[in-house]
């Protein structure tokens, strides 16, 4: 039971250093998610968080979509990096069909 425990006790401080270090590396513009640098993820901020998303997201915002690495980011759906970054992970997987994008196999099926 205490190797147990000690598991889930190393799991939670690594998960705090990680999310720790994205907020800090937020903080400073340092931020590189999946091709899409700070300014990128604003720019598609509203339309990925609640409780008033814009719908149909901005035109800009689907260019930068055009750019980002979309399986990478579906691999971030069930991650707390996202909420973290204040962005609804459901939101978020449904941008590219409306900017008219294929949506990866990754993101499907969940």
């Amino acid at each position: 039971m205490a190797k147990k425990n000690s598991y889930y006790y190393y799991t939670l401080v690594g998960l705090m250093v990680t999310l720790l270090i994205m907020v800090e590396g937020t903080r400073a513009g340092l931020i590189n998610l999946c091709n899409m640098n700070e300014d990128d993820l604003s720019t598609c901020k509203p339309a990925v968080t609640k409780p008033n998303p814009v719908d149909p997201p901005p035109p800009a915002c689907c260019e930068v979509l055009k750019k980002a690495d979309l399986s990478c980011l579906c691999s971030y759906k069930e991650s707390p990096m996202l909420p973290a970054l204040g962005i609804d992970p459901d939101l978020a997987m449904g941008l590219p069909p409306k900017c008219n994008l294929p949506l990866p196999q990754s993101c499907q099926g969940s």
